[in-house]
This record gives structure tokens, C-alpha cells and sequence, in this order.
């Protein structure tokens, strides 16, 4: 059994992706598609790696001490990930927030974490969610924001075939659920 880094099985994978082949009108041993199985299989792996990524290796004790108390902001972070529901992309970009409470995060942890949520089956409610909720609890900070933007191919190659909608989420705790005003300075930065 062939078998990613990770531990996915990879025949597995490609057996099913040349039965689905074969079950849409395809010949799976015409020249153009006798690889395509495997590299499905390759790309589901690496889709989906979120699955098997451990948030402490990622953080790699990127967490310092700091007296700051000021918003911090990471913007246009490019996502990807694929939606749950069709198994077709959604991308975008997220924006994230916090105010400190004597800890700060290695900025590049920030992109890490959004990439361990959205290499998953996602709906981007539940991604926005997830990324709050894990920096809220990593940083105990005074507030996390996070405002995600992203064009969906379900919406788009498929039913209602909308190709210029956007969809926006946004998960907030602490001091940005509780004080408009921090709130409005977050959403000003970000569409300044």
C-alpha cells in the first residue's frame, strides 16, 4: 500500500478517482488521463494536509512576550481551501486582528494557522470561526478579529452560476465584540 508522508492511502485514492473516471463517460487509460489518478491523489494530499497538522508544531514556540497593547494586523492572506459541500475551491483572503495581552505571535504563524483550517472540507463560516477561536486561545488576547472574503466555484461553475458574488464572514471576540469603535478602526485598516 502506497502511503503519503502523512499516511494517506494513496492507491486507494487512485482507484477511486479512475472508477469516477469510468463512471463520467471517461476512459481512464487514454494517454492524456493514465496519470491523472495518481496525481488526483497527490493533490488531495496536500488539499487536505490541515487534517493531519498538529497547531504546536506550527506555533514552534513563536509566542513572546510583549508589552504591546496596540491592534496588531496581518491582511490579505491568500486562502484557499475546498468547500465540503461540492469538493470545488473557494479562495480569497482574510484579514486578522488582535490586541494583545502580553503575548505576541511570530507573524508567520498567522498565515500557518489559516492554511492548517482551510486545508480541509470547509465552509467558510465555520474557517473565519476557526481561526478566531484558535488565536483567541493561543494569545489570550484582548480581542481577535478575523474578516475573510472569498469567491466560491460552487456559486460560480455551478448552479446559480453568480461569477462577479463575493461571500464575507467575520468572527470577533473580546474587545472587538464588545467596543464598536475598535471594531470600525480594524475595518477601516483593512480597506485602507
Amino acid at each position: 500500500m502506497q502511503q503519503s508522508k502523512e499516511g494517506l492511502n494513496i492507491e486507494a485514492i487512485e482507484k477511486n478517482i479512475h472508477s469516477l473516471l469510468s463512471e463520467i463517460g471517461e476512459d481512464p487509460e487514454r494517454e492524456g488521463l493514465i496519470r491523472t489518478p495518481n496525481r488526483v491523489a497527490k493533490a488531495y494530499d496536500f488539499l487536505t494536509s490541515g487534517y493531519r497538522q498538529d497547531l504546536n508544531e506550527i506555533l514552534n514556540d513563536a509566542l513572546f512576550t510583549e508589552a504591546n497593547n496596540g491592534m496588531v494586523i496581518a491582511r490579505d492572506i491568500e486562502v484557499y481551501s475546498l468547500c465540503e459541500h461540492h469538493m470545488l475551491p473557494f479562495y480569497g483572503r482574510a484579514h486578522v486582528a488582535y490586541i494583545p495581552r502580553n503575548k505576541v505571535i511570530g507573524l508567520s504563524k498567522i498565515p500557518r494557522i489559516i492554511d492548517m483550517f482551510a486545508r480541509r472540507l470547509q465552509v467558510q463560516e465555520r474557517l473565519t470561526g476557526q481561526i478566531q477561536e484558535t488565536l483567541n486561545e493561543v494569545l489570550e488576547a484582548d480581542g481577535v478579529a478575523v474578516v475573510m472574503k472569498c469567491k466560491h466555484m460552487c456559486m460560480m461553475m455551478r448552479g446559480v452560476e453568480k461569477q462577479n458574488s463575493d461571500v464575507v464572514t467575520s468572527s470577533v471576540s473580546g474587545i472587538f465584540q464588545e467596543n464598536e469603535k475598535t471594531r470600525m478602526e480594524f475595518l477601516n485598516l483593512i480597506n485602507s
